[in-house]
């Protein structure tokens, strides 16, 4: 059975397996532990092991290495990306910092290191605001995600610049994606995550990360969710809520790169340590300041 041999293999490597909340069910089944970006980089930075396995996508892997040097720190499938985090280079925030001018840039964690690299603070969608808010300055170059900085600019009075980034996922979703699926199951609560669109979040009745969707929906006293982000967090939504209904604002809503994962690709890293994620030593001393001022702030 090959859980058994990834058991087996976990355990020869002093390994860990960390697991992004969209991953598929099967992967999330073996993780040591599951969670959301920011509960991820925390479970790497505190972990005692040898090696990481992290199921999720590259600029997450590369987060653990940052905050972990010392550490192997393994992504299953290299090719497992994320077209928010292409979505800027450090030459292209060189030069908008070029044009704006000296101020503090805030990049979300969906991002390249080497542009953590040249960042005060990074930020995951649950401490954005208080990311944003910690910092003196008025005003702040927020990076990559245009959606999730428009969400942060509501709970602040500094001025935020917005990076030309989104999650394709995220960003799709439309105003009448909600309506129907309210109209579908009515009474249903709608939660949203901050990536997608403002005319979106408006609609809901909460917004919030995956972590937060998980905590928000074990503490309601509603039933039955609406669940307005990629679709794998369903998965541990009923998991953590057998009692409760949880439903797709849309059907769409699933990321290829967070399926591209499978038990076979588990178990074949650890055999081999391979691929593994290094950020160059340069890059990883200058990101780690801003990845460890972020996980300060939760």
């Amino acid at each position: 059975m090959i859980q058994q041999r990834i058991s087996d293999l976990k355990a020869r490597r002093n390994a860990i397996i960390l697991v992004h909340n969209y991953q598929p069910p099967e992967i999330q089944d073996i993780a040591d532990f599951c969670g959301d970006s920011l509960e991820l980089s925390i479970r790497a930075a505190e972990t005692d092991a040898d090696v990481i396995v992290f199921c999720g996508v590259h600029f997450m892997a590369e987060t653990a290495s940052i905050v972990c040097p010392d550490k192997t720190v393994l992504l299953p499938d290299f090719n497992a990306g994320c077209p928010m985090a292409d979505m800027i280079t450090p030459q292209a925030l060189a030069a908008k910092l070029k044009e704006l001018g000296d101020m503090p840039v805030v990049t979300y964690v969906n991002s390249p290191a080497a542009v953590k690299a040249m960042s005060t603070v990074c930020c995951t969608s649950a401490n954005v605001v208080k990311v944003v808010n910690s910092l003196e300055e008025k005003e702040i170059l927020m990076t990559p995600d245009r959606n999730l900085a428009t969400y942060a600019q509501g709970y602040t009075d500094k001025t935020l610049h917005l990076w030309p980034g989104w999650c394709p996922v995220h960003d799709a979703l439309r105003p009448e994606d909600i309506e129907t699926a309210r109209r579908d199951h009515p009474g249903a609560l709608v939660m949203a995550h901050p990536e997608c669109r403002p005319e979106v979040t408006a609609l809901a009745d909460a917004v919030l990360s995956t972590s937060g969707m998980l905590r928000h929906a074990a503490e309601s006293d509603r039933t039955e969710f609406i669940v307005a982000t990629e679709n794998g967090i369903l998965y541990p939504l009923q998991k953590a809520c057998p009692d409760k209904r949880f439903y797709w604002a849309s059907e769409s809503m699933v990321c290829p790169d967070m399926k591209k994962i499978g038990l076979a690709d588990v178990a074949a890293c650890l055999e081999t340590l391979a691929p593994e994620v290094k950020v160059p030593r340069e890059i990883q001393q200058k990101a780690l300041a801003a990845v460890q001022r972020m996980l300060e702030i939760v």
